[in-house]
């Protein structure tokens, strides 16, 4: 899709902005790169630790959505709030809208309610506050997601060591890791058998999660059906835990090791996506080939929703 101007607009459907000038920046830089920005969060509404109360944060939902002059919804930063709003989202208006919905972390979520409700694409992509808005932003993530956006292709290529050569196909899904699997079991987890996500990519991360927590994740979407019906399996960051004397010699690649035992899809490690700086942009729901070598891998996305602005005259 070709639109003169893009349209964004700025929701908190989980946490609030710790810092709103970090709203104000991420403003800022989306309208120098000449987008036209509809900010429906609103600092001085924050409730407890969200971006509002559940019944404000579901109506800045709706209100970006039935946004006319809006092609992209960005939430403010992830945190925690969206499962409380699950039950109550109208999934099918966010559908219908045509909107692409972006963000990661608890915004996952969202997008697994989006594909299990309606069969809908989404971005895991940027948030406005940590990225658009940080103090120093990283180009690498700003620029992988405008290039996402454009289309009609996205190839992120990793350098990584350790991996399986292979080559699969597949949709790409998945985000982070604690919400998918607080999702299992929930009308807002696609069926995966004969579903949407039946033989997909899946990659997952996290953050503050000991390698024994995230095993003991990645086991249960293998003991609830998930990972055999999956072509690959793909890491991206778990970083900021902390090791202790009880692990004797427990670590990530000694968890890694255990999983590409145990498990009966191929693992993939090194997908810079996560709680850092420098990330790629995945669109959930997307086709995906998936090449992996001694060197690295690569990931090809196609047939997902693209937007482009067009040239002027």
């Amino acid at each position: 899709m070709i639109t003169s101007q893009l349209g964004v607009a700025i929701v908190a459907p989980a946490g609030y902005a710790p810092d709103p000038l970090a709203v104000e920046r991420g403003i800022a830089r989306l309208e120098a790169h000449g987008c036209r920005v509809h900010n429906y969060y609103d600092h001085q509404a924050i409730h407890q630790r969200f971006g509002g109360t559940d019944e404000a944060r579901l109506a800045q939902l709706y209100a970006a959505a039935d946004d006319p002059d809006v092609q992209i919804v960005m939430a403010v930063r992830g945190g925690y709030g969206l499962t409380r709003l699950l039950p109550h989202i109208d999934f099918g208006r966010l559908a219908a809208s045509g909107k692409l919905f972006v963000g990661y972390s608890d915004i996952t979520a969202l997008q697994m309610g989006l594909m299990a409700k309606t069969g809908a694409p989404s971005y895991a992509g940027p948030f406005l506050a940590n990225d658009f808005g940080a103090a120093e932003p990283v180009g690498f993530t700003l620029d992988d997601f405008w290039h996402c956006l454009a289309g009609p292709t996205h190839t992120i290529a990793e350098t990584a060591v350790g991996n399986p050569c292979m080559g699969v196909s597949g949709t790409i899904w998945g985000g982070n890791l604690a919400i998918l699997c607080s999702l299992i079991g929930t009308e807002w987890f696609p069926p995966i058998e004969g579903g949407p996500l039946d033989g997909g990519i899946l990659f997952v991360e996290d953050i503050a999660e000991h390698p024994y927590r995230v095993e003991r994740m990645l086991l249960q979407l293998l003991q609830a059906g998930v990972l055999e019906r999956q072509k690959a399996l793909v890491l991206g960051d778990f970083s900021g835990y902390k090791l202790g004397t009880m692990d004797n010699g427990y670590s990530f690649d000694a968890m890694v090791a255990y999983l590409r035992a145990a498990l009966p899809v191929p693992v993939i490690t090194g997908l810079s996506f996560g709680h850092i700086p420098r990330r790629v942009t995945i669109p959930f729901g997307a086709s995906a080939t998936l090449l992996s070598y001694p060197e690295g891998f690569r990931l090809t996305l196609s047939d997902y929703p693209t937007l482009r602005v067009r040239p002027a005259a």
